[in-house]
């Protein structure tokens, strides 16, 4: 029987936690070492929702993308939601593990595998990293317009509320590509992003978007595009559950199909 110490062991394998971020906190939240495991359901987020399908399904644990404690908390009182997540998981036996930011940085990672599904020519990192890989991804596709580019992403992504929002002209061409899974907007300032046509990532907000198009207005007319945070690393997923069957065959390994994109409907004016 595979053990939550020999799932770790696993994880540690694949994405090692000397690839992640300083302020990260990846590696196991929950669970005894010695526990069994038979089954591991895969999710971006620890909601109430992945929650409930992980127990209900009898899943032995959970390996999430986001770290359900990334920031510090003083309490695991249950009218606090972390506090009430977390004991419903150790109640019902499920083991909980983060696979965060060591997950992004290998060359197998999040950005890798959106890139790859939008049909990216992966040149190299935008930041590389010592032991391989590293943050972002810069490449080229067929030249084409930023819209037409703009509706294949809509056609990979699942469907959220937000949908796929577009800063630059709708005709305007594009071929050198870099993008970020996730949060990218830390990487605006980053040459292989102002050199490449058009900048795919999450989570842009106004002035750092704002200032960035109106620099690029007298340099290289960089685009922006801002896709769902969930929908970009949900992609990340079925490559990591492919990657954990080959490490560990006698463990099943199921990705959530449930949308924890946090916005619900979008008013269109």
């Amino acid at each position: 029987m595979t053990t939550v110490r020999e799932l770790a062991a696993a994880i540690e394998k694949l994405w090692p936690i000397a690839g992640q971020e300083d302020w990260d906190n990846s590696g196991l939240t929950s669970g005894g070492s010695a526990a069994p495991v038979s089954s591991v359901l895969l999710a971006v987020d620890v909601t109430e929702s992945t929650v409930a399908e992980a127990i209900e399904g009898g899943f032995s644990a959970i390996l999430s993308h986001h770290p359900l404690l990334l920031r510090g908390i003083s309490t695991l009182a249950e009218d606090r939601y972390k506090g009430e997540l977390l004991a419903r998981l150790i109640r019902g036996g499920c083991a909980l593990i983060a696979v965060h930011t060591n997950g992004d940085r290998v060359p197998t990672g999040t950005s890798a595998v959106l890139a790859t599904a939008l049909g990216v020519r992966i040149d190299s990192p935008i930041i590389p990293h010592a032991l391989g890989g590293g943050l972002g991804i810069i490449g080229d596709i067929d030249e084409q317009t930023l819209g037409d580019f703009a509706r294949h992403i809509a056609t990979v992504l699942p469907a959220t509320a937000s949908g796929i929002r577009v800063s630059g002209g709708f005709s305007q061409r594009v071929k050198r590509v870099s993008l970020c899974a996730g949060a990218g907007d830390s990487l605006l300032s980053d040459d292989g992003v102002r050199d490449s046509d058009v900048y795919v990532t999450s989570d842009l907000r106004h002035h750092p978007a704002s200032e960035f198009r109106e620099q690029a207005r007298l340099d290289n007319d960089t685009a922006l595009i801002d896709i769902s945070h969930w929908a970009a690393e949900w992609l990340w997923l079925d490559r990591a559950a492919a990657a954990l069957r080959e490490e560990l065959p006698n463990v099943s390994f199921t990705v959530s199909d449930i949308n924890t994109d946090p916005w619900t409907f979008t008013v269109v004016q």
